[in-house]
């Protein structure tokens, strides 16, 4: 079923335009991979879909009943962000503050899913802790349950392994994927095009000549075949 669809898009800020003509469907279940240079507009293409940034033209349109309040969203991290002072329990239940209309507080329906998504993501223990107290992946492991609590049947993502080291970030991929077997849409930033590659099953790639596609189509592309090249030059000088 049709989640999203996008036609003749164009983006810009500040009476910029960053990308133009950009045409792609995400269908439920899909795991879509945004990749590109920087100032490619992938950044914008994400605040585009959920309505922060007004279009230039053409058509963002979601399907099968989906608000943009239903739809969960993992921001890039500020520093600010980092240090902010709430228990990790009230940032993953903050999550359904869109769902709270004029009520004061949180059913305890909300409060279910907070656990059920603080589970789901392995920081239960953590829930009483303070999150300027957590490492890094732990922090991105507490807005990624948050945004959980907002998505109903889509999750977008903006760099969320960003600055993480090596290992967390596998952690992350292999969580994210899993949410997405479950039954989750995902649509994510991403700079790691071999990332994109295993995991996604689609590959939108942000250039002056835009490619959309299946994971495997990209690797058949002209675009696949020039990043195989350059992973075979780097591995022959890492040997």
């Amino acid at each position: 079923m049709k989640l999203l669809s996008v036609s003749n898009l164009t983006l810009g800020y500040d009476h910029a335009v960053v990308a133009r003509n950009l045409h792609f469907e995400v269908n439920e279940g899909d795991y879509l991979c945004i990749v590109g240079e920087n100032g490619s507009g992938k950044t914008t293409l994400m605040k585009t879909l959920l309505g922060i940034c007004d279009k230039v033209s053409g058509d963002v349109i979601f399907g099968n009943g989906i608000t943009k309040n239903e739809i969960g969203y993992l921001p890039q991290q500020t520093i600010v962000q980092r240090d902010f002072p709430a228990s990790v329990k009230e940032i993953v239940i903050s999550g359904c503050q869109a769902r709270l209309g004029f009520r004061p507080f949180y059913t305890k329906k909300e409060k279910e899913l907070a656990a059920k998504n603080m589970e789901k993501l392995g920081i239960t223990e953590l829930a009483d802790r303070c999150y300027r107290e957590l490492s890094g992946g732990q922090q991105q492991r507490v807005l990624l349950a948050r945004a959980l609590c907002a998505a109903g049947k889509i999750l977008l993502l903006d760099e969320p392994v960003s600055g993480l080291d090596p290992q967390i970030t596998g952690e992350m991929y292999e969580l994210i994927s899993k949410l997405n077997v479950d039954g989750m849409t995902i649509i994510m930033i991403s700079h790691d095009i071999q990332a994109a590659i295993r995991y996604a099953s689609h590959i939108l790639y942000m250039s002056d000549d835009i490619f959309f596609g299946t994971a495997g189509e990209f690797m058949a592309s002209e675009k696949g075949k020039l990043f195989i090249e350059y992973e075979k030059l780097n591995t022959r000088r890492a040997v």
